[in-house]
Parts: structure tokens; sequence; C-alpha cells
């Protein structure tokens, strides 16, 4: 059965890519140029964490060390993120992401609403070409605040009647629960969600699920 909306709002990290390969080696990096008593990343346990504020990542991860040494931390796991995601030249992007919010644009306002780091969004539209088909996005590193009130604000400037958010995480459905917005669930990501308005097993499946609202 086709959902009928008028903005269709896109999580990134498990929805549009998977970069916790990338990630992790460069907050390795991160890690070492601090020389910090914490715990090594790898691809497995960032996928257990993104999609998290990033506040709540640093305390996952790194328990053992002080709220000075976490921020100083993130900071620096960030900028080597940046740094490498810039750098990096291999496809990350789960298949026929780019076709598909093309065909989607035609029809449908897109929309992006992450609990990344401020730049992390643009850098995201940047490297999968994406920037011209997306409306509106915000994130936590800009508001500092939870996906739940920043679908929120961005529904209310954009007037969306009837909102849908594409994620892959439970704490994805719970924020849009929360926000009064559908949730589709991206199985092919990184949770496991029980409770949504629909699922996709892959992200051109986006294509068949929509109908304009009018």
């Amino acid at each position: 059965m086709a959902i009928k909306t008028d903005g269709i709002i896109l999580d990134i990290d498990g929805t549009i890519w998977n970069t916790t390969g990338v990630v992790s080696g460069a907050w390795n990096k991160a890690i070492a140029d601090c020389g910090y008593d914490a715990a090594l990343t790898d691809p497995a346990s960032l996928q257990k964490e993104f999609g998290k504020p990033m506040n709540v990542i640093a305390d996952d991860l790194w328990p053992n060390l002080t709220q000075e040494q976490k921020n100083v931390l993130m900071e620096k796991c960030c900028q080597r993120e940046q740094e490498a995601i810039k750098e990096n030249q291999e496809d990350i992007a789960y298949p026929k992401v780019r076709q598909t919010i093309e065909a989607l644009s035609n029809k449908f306002k897109l929309y992006i609403v992450s609990n990344c780091q401020s730049g992390y969004i643009e850098l995201t539209m940047e490297k999968n070409k994406i920037a011209d088909f997306i409306k509106d996005h915000e994130c936590y590193g800009d508001t500092g605040m939870g996906k739940a009130d920043n679908l929120r604000d961005l529904v209310r400037r954009n007037g969306i009647k009837a909102p849908v958010y594409v994620g892959d995480t439970q704490g994805d459905a719970d924020a849009c629960r929360e926000a009064g917005v559908k949730f589709v669930f991206a199985s092919y990501g990184f949770g496991d969600v029980k409770k949504f308005a629909a699922k996709v097993d892959r992200f051109d499946q986006l294509l068949d699920l929509f109908q304009n609202l009018d």
C-alpha cells in the first residue's frame, strides 16, 4: 500500500551510505593524536552507535574519559572523519542511491535530518552528488537538539503536511513517533526495528512506495 506524502526526509548513515570503514580508521587516528586511554573503534562498533547524537556516542565508546576529554576527542574525530571522507574515492553509497533520489525529486520534495556533526550533511550531499535534489536539512551539530526536535522544526518551517522519514534504527523510529512523522524502515542498514509504516530492503524500492498527497 502506497504512502501519501508531500515531503520525504532521509537519514544518512545506514540509509544513504555506509561510512563506518572510512570513519573507523579516521577516528583511530584521532585517538592516537590525542593520546588518551580510549578504546579504538571498528566498523561493527560504529554501526551500533551511528544514528545517536555525538555526545551519546562519546559516552558509549569512552566511558572512562572525562567530559572534557570526550569533547576534545570527538571534535578531533569529526575533523579526521571529514578529511577521510573527502579523500575517499571508493563508492560507499548503497546501490542506486543517487538515481533513486533524482527520480524521487521529480515528484516529491526531499530533505535530510541526521544526528551528525555540522558539515556532515553537506559533505554527504557533495560526495553523492545529490545537493541539487535536497530542499532543506537539519542536524544535531547545528542545533544541539535531538532528531525528534529537528524533525519537528524542519517539518514546520517547510510546511510539510504529511512527512515521512526513511531511516534504519530504533532511534529513528522513536524520534519519528515523538515528532508525529511516519517512519519507513530501511532494513538493509544498521538497526533492527519492529514497528514501522513500511519497510524497504533496497533504497530503490522507495520509488514504488510513495504517492503525492494532492
